[in-house]
C-alpha cells in the first residue's frame, strides 16, 4: 500500500474517532444535565439507570477497622507537604461549609516549613473546629500520609480528600453527600476548576479542566468512570476499608484508589461525577512545572492501566460493557494516538500545501473552537462575567491545545524512556509540592 494513502487513512481514522468522541461528550453531557435537574427537583434522590441489578448495596461491605464510625460525619483529610503558603486558605474554605458535621485531619507529610505550626495556630484560634494534625516523621508519600490519617484517626462515615492548595465551595460537601442516597455509589468525583490566572498557561489549564470534566458526565451516564482525582473526591469509609485504602506503588495514588474500587466490580461499586461538587485548585505557574506535573500524571496513569489491565475486554458480569469494551480500551488507545499526533499534524500541513487549501486546518480549528465555546456556554457553575471572558479567550484554545499536546507528547516519550518503572513499581513514592501562587483569599466566616 502506498505510504501516503496509509497515512491518509490513519489520519482520517484518528480524526473521525475524535469527532465521534466530541459528539458523544456533548450528547452524554446533555443527558447528565437533564438527570441532574430531575434529581435536584426530587431533593437529590434519583438514581442513574443501572445496566443490571447489583448484587447488593455498597453499605453491606465489611470493615477492617476498630474505630467507631460516626453516621453522617465527614472526615475531611488534607494531604500537606510544605504548604505554609496555602494551608490556611484551604482550612478557611472548609470552615465555610454549609454541612456542619465534619472533622478535619491534616496529614502533614514531614513538612520542613511552618505548615505544622500554622495548623496548630489555626486550631488554637478556631476551637469550634474539629481539627487535628497527623505528622509523619519522614516523607512517606501522599498516599502513605493519607493512609495514616484515615486508618488511625478518621471516624467519618464518609471521607473527602483535599489537596492543601484547593478550595471547596460552601455547598460542596453537602452536595457530595446527596449522591450517596443511592446505595450503589461508592465514590463521587468533584468538579475541579482552575483558579483564575490571566496568563496563557492559566487559560490553557482552565479550558483543559473544563473540557475534561465535562466528559465525566458521559462516563457517569454510561457507568464507566474509573478516574477520580484527589481534589474533593468523596468516598464511603466502608468501601475504603474494604480495599485497604490507598496503594503507594504508583505516582497517582488518587487514580489508583478509584481504579482499585472499580476493580471490585463497577456494577456494584459505582463512581459518579458530581458537577455541583465544586472545588478550585491552583494551576502550575511555569511550563517547566507543567511538564513535570504531566509526566507524573501520565506515568502514574499508565502504571494504573497496566496494574488493572484485566479490566480491558473483561467479560465478567461484575463490570459493565461500557467500562471494559469502551472506556478502558479508549484510555489505552488515547496514549497510542498521542504518539501519532506529530505524524497527523505533519500530514495535515502536507495535505494543505499539496492541495493548496487550508480546509483541514480550518475545519479542525472550527471544530475545537466551537466545542470550547459550547463547553463554556453550557457550564452551569460559571458567572455571566466568567462566561463572557472565557468566550473571548475561546478562539485561542486551538493553538493553546497544541502546546498541551507537545507537553503530553514529551511526557509520553519520557514514560517510554523510563518504561521499567511502569512494571516494576516502588513500594513508596515520595512527593514534593510545586510552587504556589496563593493569590486568592477565602473569607473564614465568623
Amino acid at each position: 500500500m502506498d505510504i501516503t494513502l496509509l497515512i491518509f487513512w490513519l489520519f482520517a481514522g484518528v480524526s473521525i474517532l475524535y469527532v465521534v468522541h466530541f459528539a458523544l461528550y456533548l450528547v452524554g453531557a446533555n443527558f447528565y444535565d437533564v438527570w441532574q435537574q430531575r434529581r435536584k427537583a426530587m431533593g437529590g434522590v434519583l438514581r442513574l439507570p443501572s445496566l443490571s441489578e447489583p448484587e447488593c448495596a455498597v453499605t453491606a461491605v465489611s470493615s477492617r477497622s476498630d474505630l467507631p464510625e460516626v453516621p453522617g460525619l465527614v472526615s475531611v483529610v488534607i494531604a500537606a507537604h510544605n504548604e505554609e503558603a496555602v494551608i490556611v486558605r484551604t482550612l478557611d474554605s472548609v470552615r465555610r461549609s454549609t454541612y456542619p458535621y465534619y472533622e478535619v485531619l491534616v496529614a502533614d507529610d514531614a513538612s520542613t516549613d511552618l505548615t505544622g505550626q500554622i495548623v496548630l495556630d489555626y486550631q488554637m484560634h478556631h476551637p469550634d473546629m474539629d481539627l487535628r494534625i497527623v505528622r509523619m516523621p519522614e516523607n512517606v508519600g501522599k498516599g502513605g500520609a493519607l493512609n495514616e490519617a484515615l486508618r488511625q484517626y478518621a471516624r467519618g462515615q464518609f471521607v473527602m480528600t483535599l489537596d492543601a492548595d484547593s478550595i471547596i465551595e460552601p455547598d460542596a460537601m453537602s452536595n457530595a453527600l446527596t449522591y450517596f442516597d443511592d446505595p450503589y455509589v461508592a465514590g463521587v468525583a468533584a468538579n475541579v476548576q482552575i483558579l483564575e490566572e490571566p496568563t496563557a498557561l492559566g487559560i490553557l489549564q482552565r479550558f483543559e479542566h473544563m473540557i475534561g470534566y465535562r466528559s465525566k458526565k458521559l462516563y457517569s451516564m454510561l457507568n464507566c468512570e474509573f478516574v477520580v482525582g484527589g481534589v474533593a473526591s468523596t468516598y464511603r469509609m466502608s468501601v475504603l476499608r474494604k480495599v485497604d485504602f490507598y496503594d503507594t506503588d504508583t505516582l497517582t495514588e488518587d487514580i489508583g484508589l478509584s481504579a482499585k474500587i472499580t476493580n471490585l466490580g463497577n456494577r456494584r461499586f459505582r463512581m459518579i461525577y458530581g458537577a455541583d461538587v465544586v472545588a478550585k485548585t491552583e494551576g502550575v505557574l511555569t511550563f517547566r512545572a507543567l511538564a513535570k506535573q504531566r509526566y507524573r500524571w501520565k506515568f502514574g496513569s499508565i502504571q494504573n492501566l497496566i496494574k488493572y489491565r484485566r479490566l480491558v475486554l473483561n467479560p465478567s458480569r461484575r463490570y459493565t460493557g461500557t467500562l471494559t469494551y469502551y472506556r478502558m480500551p479508549m484510555a489505552l488507545l488515547s496514549e497510542v494516538t498521542l504518539l501519532l499526533s506529530p505524524l497527523a499534524l505533519t500530514y495535515a500541513v502536507y495535505w494543505s500545501l499539496a492541495t493548496q487549501t487550508a480546509g483541514l486546518v480550518i475545519g479542525a480549528y472550527a471544530t475545537i473552537t466551537a466545542y470550547t465555546l459550547l463547553t463554556v456556554w453550557m457550564d452551569e457553575n460559571l458567572t455571566r462575567r466568567e462566561r463572557a471572558r472565557l468566550s473571548v479567550y475561546a478562539p485561542t484554545a486551538y493553538f493553546l491545545f497544541y502546546i498541551m499536546d507537545l507537553v503530553q507528547l514529551t511526557a509520553a516519550l519520557r514514560c517510554i524512556a523510563n518504561a521499567h518503572g511502569l512494571f516494576k513499581r516502588p513500594e513508596i513514592n515520595t512527593w514534593k509540592s510545586p510552587e504556589r501562587a496563593a493569590r486568592v483569599e477565602v473569607s473564614s466566616g465568623a
